[in-house]
């Protein structure tokens, strides 16, 4: 046998084909309602058993009120025998008071409050147009231990789209972290290297999420043999050494990252428009996408930290009993989903994966 040979029989024998994993959540869903939530819940209920659901409806989810009843329509649309639980967040808005923060928060209604920047993402108009105005609200969140979530992107029209995620951070972000040294902050979907490095430096009280999506595409792809309006998201994908980082942090082992697909769905007609509606629908083919990365970059021992523990920690929530098992097995993955008289294209859809998501035990 040569040594080539001899190489490869020992990379075979390291190779994992199959591994088991403490049950994962997600830390960034959109489920929208209606017909919608129908379509697409499934997918995030039979991988994941616990999601934090973003509050951007319309109209808001600015109420305990709001949120219970949001709450009770997604229980109502989990698929038979679904065990999946929906943590619910408040949407801030310029007239949050704190003592509404407090009671839905003492109440066990909702897990943490979501701060969109007005008008940096989709149905976000009714978000916070001054942040530091907002301090009686970061102040009782502090105190109460609830985390404030974040889409860290500048609105400012003047302000470059792929340079928004570093100037929230320095503008706004790194302000607000200085000002309210006690809050807990998740910052959502991180794109940038230097958003990585601010996670870290801040660790002890902020955590980062980052999508299946952005360690598999750069800005680059969004081009690829013309407009592919269907990897167009917010915080948009950026340059390459920007993926490459993240794939590094989310695989090396630190706890302050953890899933958070940031699936959001759009119809469409809604995606191929004038104006595109910004949304990658990850949720079909998350836990696949994440493994693989974790895979590639041989760090599969990771993966369970990484998917099932971070995020449970600094959200100090128990970790789910019950596994989940993924397979080295190749899937072909659906193109898309259908709602109404409509569909909702699926991230990686029509593509063959190398992992698939094999049976959960409770």
């Amino acid at each position: 046998m040569s040594v080539s040979q001899l190489f490869d029989q020992a990379a075979s024998a390291r190779r994992v084909d199959k591994i088991t994993i403490r049950r994962p959540d997600d830390f960034h869903v959109h489920l929208r309602d209606g017909a919608m939530l129908q379509a697409v819940l499934p997918f995030t209920a039979n991988q994941f058993a616990r999601g934090i659901i973003m509050p951007n409806l319309v109209p808001p989810v600015t109420t305990v009120e709001a949120a219970a009843a949001y709450r009770e329509r997604i229980l109502a649309a989990r698929p038979e025998g679904s065990d999946f639980e929906p943590l619910m967040t408040c949407y801030l808005a310029d007239t949050t008071t704190p003592d509404e923060i407090e009671k839905g928060f003492r109440d066990g209604v909702w897990k943490a409050a979501k701060l969109y920047p007005a008008g940096a993402t989709t149905n976000s108009h009714f978000g916070v147009t001054d942040i530091p105005a907002l301090a009686p609200v970061f102040e009782r969140m502090a105190k109460i231990g609830m985390p404030v979530l974040i889409h860290g992107e500048a609105t400012d029209p003047a302000v470059d789209i792929f340079d928004r995620e570093a100037v929230f951070m320095e503008q706004s972000l790194l302000p607000l972290l200085k000002r309210h040294p006690g809050l807990k902050v998740v910052i959502e979907h991180v794109t940038t290297a230097e958003t990585v490095d601010i996670v870290r430096a801040h660790a002890s009280r902020a955590a980062g999420t980052i999508t299946p999506h952005h360690l598999v595409i750069n800005r680059t792809s969004i081009f690829q043999g013309g407009l592919r309006p269907h990897l167009y998201c917010l915080p948009v994908a950026k340059r390459e050494h920007h993926r490459l980082a993240l794939r590094k942090a989310v695989t090396s082992g630190d706890s302050c990252f953890f899933i958070g697909t940031d699936t959001a769905p759009h119809r469409r007609n809604a995606k191929e428009a004038e104006c595109c509606s910004a949304g990658v629908f990850g949720g079909a083919t998350a836990l696949q996408t994440y493994v693989q990365v974790f895979d590639e970059e041989g760090a599969l021992d990771r993966f369970e930290a990484f998917a099932s523990v971070n995020g449970a920690q600094f959200y100090g929530i128990p970790l789910n009993r019950g596994t989940i098992t993924l397979e080295r097995r190749e899937s072909r993955i659906m193109a898309a989903v259908a709602v109404d008289d409509t569909e909702v294209v699926v991230f990686q859809g029509g593509e063959t994966l190398p992992w698939s998501v094999g049976p959960v035990v409770a």
